[in-house]
């Protein structure tokens, strides 16, 4: 285990470097949640579609009391859509998927959830916890069209690496749900 997760901060740390000029043309959130916060770095330039969408529910408050409902060890966890009771809050309309935008589904970035529709995603998003290049975009079917990279967690991996690893357990249709919800409190934007 702790091997396991050397080699996921070393794979973090891999994440292209940014100057503190190019950090600061991107939009930051703080996600606080019930195992600890989250600082995320918004690519507002390769994905400009995803993150207008993404902070139009962060001020909405939409996200605070929503919980990380599918969480899966070594892949990644969603969240973003459903409260502690597994009820699904009304959404805004679906997106465009950006996943043609060159980034890429590794460790510690974020990314839209969406179904076998390719421009379906609404307000759920997961956190790869791994490399996981099957998700990136490989073609224009439905299977390979891949899921839009928009952010990447620039605090607080620890974070999201000890939700992965929360006992899950089947709740109805749903699969890996946290047996102890792991609450959204909150997102809102701290800087550009």
């Amino acid at each position: 285990m702790v091997r396991w997760l050397l080699a996921v901060a070393l794979a973090a740390s891999l994440l292209p470097a940014r100057s503190r000029a190019e950090e600061a043309k991107h939009t930051m959130v703080l996600v606080k949640t019930s195992m600890g916060d989250l600082k995320i770095e918004l690519f507002d330039d390769q994905a400009p579609l995803t993150v207008k969408n993404f902070l139009a529910y962060v001020n909405d408050r939409f996200y605070d009391g929503t919980i990380f409902h599918r969480v899966i060890p070594n892949f990644m966890i969603q969240g973003g859509g459903y409260d502690k009771d597994l009820q699904q809050k009304p959404t805004k309309a679906p997106i465009k998927n950006e996943a043609k935008n060159g980034l890429k589904n590794v460790v510690g970035t974020i990314a839209m959830a969406r179904t076998g529709v390719i421009d379906s995603a609404t307000s759920q998003f997961f956190i790869n916890v791994k490399d996981n290049a099957f998700l990136d975009h490989r073609d224009e079917t439905p299977g390979g069209y891949g899921y839009a990279v928009f952010g990447k967690v620039v605090e607080g991996m620890d974070v999201v690496l000890k939700i992965a690893e929360v006992p899950t357990q089947r709740v109805g249709m749903h699969e890996a749900v946290p047996k102890e919800p792991v609450v959204i409190h909150s997102i809102r934007v701290i800087g550009k």
